[in-house]
C-alpha cells in the first residue's frame, strides 16, 4: 500500500500489529535483490511521503520526507554548489533493477559511495529521523541542526536497519559545498597487492584523498589503480603533483583532470558498473585493507573491484558459490548482494554472537512482534 502521510503509515501499521500482519516495507524498488527473502503478507511503500520540507544552504541542511526521490534531493543541492557527502550508489544497473531510488531507501540500506573513506558513511552525515516504529508509534530523533546529538541516537540505528526497525518517514542530513574541481591519479597494470600498498600509503599522506580504488579489469580489460583528490583547482594541482611523486616507487601513472571524464570513471567504480551485464553472483565484502588481496586471492575464479583503499570488495562470482566458507580466517563480513534467490545459502549472516543479540535486542524494542520487513537481516 501507498500511503500520502506518516498519520496514514502510523495507522496502518498499528492495524497490523494488532493482527499481526507482517509488512514488507519499500521505497523506490531500486534494491528489492539486497537481504535474505522478506516473509510477508503486505507491502507498504513509502513512495507517497514524497518532497523536500526544509533545505537550508546557508546552514548546510536539508530535511525531506523519506519516499522523496533521491534525484530530486541533488538536483536540489547542486542547484546551490552543495552535494551529500557520502556519495550515494545507484544499484539499478548491478542488480538489473528499475524504479526511483529514493532518499529513504539510501537511509535505510546506508548506502555510501566511494566518498565514504573522506566522507565518511551515509550514517555520519545523517543528523535527523522520524520514523513509525513496529506499533505504530511515531518517533523522531536527532533534529535540524549538526550541533543537535543529545539523547539515544537512533539516528546511527536507522541508517542500515534495512526496515527492520520502523518505516522511515522523514530524513535531515548535513549537506557539504560540491568540489570546484576534481583529479584523478591513475596507475596501470598493479597487481592487487601492490595496488593496495598504494592506496594505503596514498591514503596516509597528508594530501586527502576521496577516492581509492582499484580494478582488476579496467575498461580495456588491464588493472587500474585510481586516486581521486577534490577541492579548489589550485589546491587539486598541488596534492596530485605530491601523490604523483610520492609513488613514484609504484611505477607510471597518468593525471586525469576533464570533469566529464572523471566523473564518469568514478561512478563506473562506485556503482560498479563492470559487473552489470556479467552473468553470476555479486558479493559485497567488507574487510581490513591490507586484507582486500587476500579475498581475491581465496576466489580465483572472482574478478574483484577494490574501493575504499581495499576495504570494500565487490566480487563476481559463478552462480550459486557461497564464499564464506571458503573466506574463513579472514576477519570481515559478506553479503550476496545479486543471485539465485533460490540459492539456500542467505544472502546476510549475522556478523557474531554480540552483534546478533545486539540487534536482536532492538528489534524487540522498536519491532516486538518482528512485523516490518521480517527475516531479511538474517
Amino acid at each position: 500500500m501507498n500511503l500520502k502521510t506518516e498519520t496514514d503509515i502510523a495507522s496502518y501499521v498499528s492495524d497490523a500489529y494488532a493482527s499481526g500482519c507482517k509488512l514488507r516495507i519499500v521505497g523506490g524498488g531500486t534494491r528489492q535483490s539486497l537481504g535474505n527473502p522478506c516473509e510477508s503478507e503486505a507491502v507498504l511503500s513509502t513512495t507517497g511521503l514524497n518532497g523536500i520540507s526544509l533545505y537550508e544552504p546557508g546552514a548546510l541542511t536539508i530535511v525531506a520526507a523519506s519516499g522523496t526521490p533521491l534525484a530530486d534531493i541533488e538536483a536540489a543541492l547542486a542547484a546551490e554548489g552543495q552535494r551529500l557527502p557520502f556519495e550515494p550508489m545507484d544499484h539499478r544497473g548491478l542488480l538489473g533493477s528499475s524504479g526511483t531510488p529514493t532518499i529513504g531507501g539510501v537511509v535505510a540500506c546506508n548506502i555510501s559511495g566511494s566518498a565514504r573513506i573522506q566522507a565518511g558513511a551515509c550514517r555520519d552525515s545523517l543528523i535527523g529521523v522520524r520514523f513509525v516504529d513496529g506499533t505504530g508509534t511515531v518517533i523522531k530523533n536527532g533534529g535540524r541542526v549538526m550541533k543537535n546529538v543529545t539523547g539515544y541516537d537512533l539516528v546511527k540505528l536507522m541508517a542500515g536497519s534495512m526496515g527492520t526497525l520502523g518505516v522511515l518517514t522523514e530524513v535531515a542530513f548535513k549537506v557539504l559545498p560540491a568540489p570546484e574541481t576534481k583529479a584523478v591519479l591513475l596507475m596501470e597494470g598493479l597487481t592487487d597487492a601492490t595496488a593496495i600498498q598504494a592506496l594505503s600509503k596514498a591514503l596516509s599522506s597528508p594530501y586527502e584523498v576521496s577516492g581509492a580504488a582499484h580494478v582488476q579489469k579496467g575498461l580495456d580489460g588491464d588493472p587500474v589503480t585510481m586516486i581521486r583528490v577534490e577541492g579548489f583547482e589550485k589546491s587539486v594541482s598541488y596534492r596530485i603533483e605530491k601523490l604523483r611523486k610520492l609513488l613514484t616507487s609504484f611505477g607510471e601513472s597518468s593525471i586525469e583532470i576533464d570533469p566529464v571524464h572523471t566523473k564518469a570513471g568514478w561512478k563506473w567504480v562506485h556503482d560498479v558498473e563492470g559487473f552489470a551485464n556479467q552473468t553470476g553472483d555479486v558479493w559485497k565484502i567488507s574487510v581490513k585493507p591490507a586484507d582486500g588481496p587476500k579475498v581475491a586471492q581465496k576466489l580465483p575464479e572472482a574478478e574483484c573491484l577494490f574501493d575504499w583503499g581495499g576495504g570494500l570488495v565487490w566480487a563476481l562470482t559463478p552462480e550459486s558459490t557461497d564464499i564464506r566458507k571458503t573466506l574463513q580466517g579472514i576477519s570481515g563480513f559478506a553479503e550476496r548482494v545479486r543471485g539465485n534467490t533460490q540459492n539456500t545459502s542467505p544472502a546476510r549472516v549475522a556478523q557474531n554472537a554480540a552483534i546478533a543479540k545486539i540487534e536482536h535486542g532492538l528489534r524487540t524494542k522498536f519491532n516486538p512482534k518482528g512485523i516490518l520487513n521480517a527475516g531479511i537481516m538474517g
